[in-house]
């Protein structure tokens, strides 16, 4: 069954193109946090179903079916942690963007069927899937623009607190790490990964 399952290829700025594209389609006023529950099941029309237990039998937060018209996603994130929710959604619906033919051409609906198929790809070829998902989420969820101008936001504010950022500037990533993450309401790491990514922090250091 691993034969064939081969993951197409995507720069970041590949990425950042296609998370774009979706933004614009489907979130075009741009309001922050965006609004990812709403746009995977009012306008993809996609169910997000909460299961008891799920990350314990799978060891994920959250699966979309390979006809792409359910996200299942475990209970407790569910409820208890709305950043990982938010997260889950934003890298399963990243799969029905950018692999919508190979999961298309799948088949599989149950925990077992999804189990058989992430075994049957490649360790190499999950790690790219897996990989460009998760970057598409941080990119639809933490666009770039709105992500400088809140890092902009939080410099200033720490700098009027008279905190020196390129002496003390562990201390001072953290905090903007933190800050920022709350309007965009993900985690710190998110915010990391994307100032990391979009080289933001450097114009900020002096």
């Amino acid at each position: 069954m691993s034969q064939g399952i081969t993951a197409p290829y995507y720069s970041y700025e590949d990425l950042r193109r296609r998370a774009d594209e979706f933004l614009a389609k489907l979130h075009s006023a741009g309001t922050i946090p965006i609004p990812i529950q709403q746009i995977i099941e009012f306008q993809l029309g996609i169910d997000i179903v909460p299961m008891q237990g799920l990350h314990g039998l799978i060891e994920t937060d959250g699966f979309i079916t390979s006809d792409l018209k359910e996200i299942y996603v475990d209970q407790f994130v569910y409820d208890s942690r709305p950043g990982r929710y938010r997260f889950t959604l934003a890298h399963e619906v990243g799969h029905s963007v950018l692999h919508r033919d190979l999961f298309r051409a799948r088949h599989f609906h149950s925990i077992d069927e999804w189990k058989a198929f992430m075994n049957a790809i490649p360790e190499k070829e999950h790690g790219w899937l897996e990989y460009q998902a998760y970057a598409f989420a941080g990119l639809v969820l933490v666009p770039k623009a709105p992500l400088a101008a809140a890092t902009e936001s939080c410099v200033t504010m720490i700098r009027g607190e008279g905190i020196d950022l390129e002496e003390n500037w562990d201390f001072v990533w953290s905090r903007i790490a933190s800050f920022v993450g709350k309007p965009f309401e993900v985690s710190g790491e998110v915010i990391e990964r994307r100032l990391q990514k979009d080289d933001i922090p450097d114009s900020f250091k002096k």
